[in-house]
């Protein structure tokens, strides 16, 4: 299962310009991610009906599924193209929108950030975790899955990608807020067809 999905809320236009022009393939191989057991994990912990943002939703499948069960979904993504398809799926509102434009004080029960994140720049990460942290209610829900290793690179298409270690990833979790309930790790390769070990952690705002 590709890791490098639900893609973009950056403003690398590098990286932008590839999921633009890629959108409709970056589509078709990720139309069965609906069915990731993190999403199930996630899911079980939001209230029923409960308001969710997908962070960086890319062409929508995760958010399609959220609002099939009866959730409340706004999905934001910085690449119009795969807000566009996004926008389709009934009970999705889907907008253009960076990372740096999350907004909003305990809106909503769980903010989705599926390998998104890791395309903001290392700098901006513990931010960014603030911002969420305030966009959600106390005790709301937080999905993030990153790349595991160190440093920033673009890949062979050309995207940027910031790595972290798994250390360093739940220390960004904990000054911004939160306490971990469970994770997974694997290896998989994406759209590049490099390899890359991951993680993702489900975390509650305290």
């Amino acid at each position: 299962m590709p890791r490098d999905r639900s893609v973009l809320v950056t403003s690398d236009k590098e990286t932008l310009a590839y999921y633009g022009k890629a959108a409709g393939e970056y589509a078709e191989r990720t139309a069965h991610l609906d069915k990731d057991p993190a999403l199930d994990a996630f899911l079980a912990q939001v209230p029923p009906g409960g308001r969710v943002l997908d962070l960086g939703c890319g062409p929508g499948v995760m958010a399609a599924r959220m609002a099939g069960e009866g959730f409340a979904v706004v999905a934001t993504d910085a690449v119009p193209e795969m807000v566009e398809m996004a926008a389709v799926s009934p009970g999705v509102e889907a907008r253009v929108a960076r990372f740096d434009e999350i907004e909003g004080e305990a809106e909503f029960d769980g903010v989705w950030a599926n390998f998104s994140l890791l395309h903001a720049p290392r700098g901006d990460l513990s931010g960014h975790l603030r911002a969420i942290h305030r966009a959600l209610r106390p005790g709301g829900q937080f999905h993030i899955g990153m790349k595991t290793g160190e440093g920033e690179r673009r890949d062979e298409l050309g995207r940027l990608y910031t790595f972290v270690t798994e250390v360093e990833l739940r220390g960004l979790l904990a000054d911004a807020g939160f306490a971990p309930i469970s994770d997974r790790r694997g290896r998989e390769a994406g759209m590049s067809g490099i390899p890359e070990d991951w993680i993702t952690i489900l975390s509650e705002a305290i």
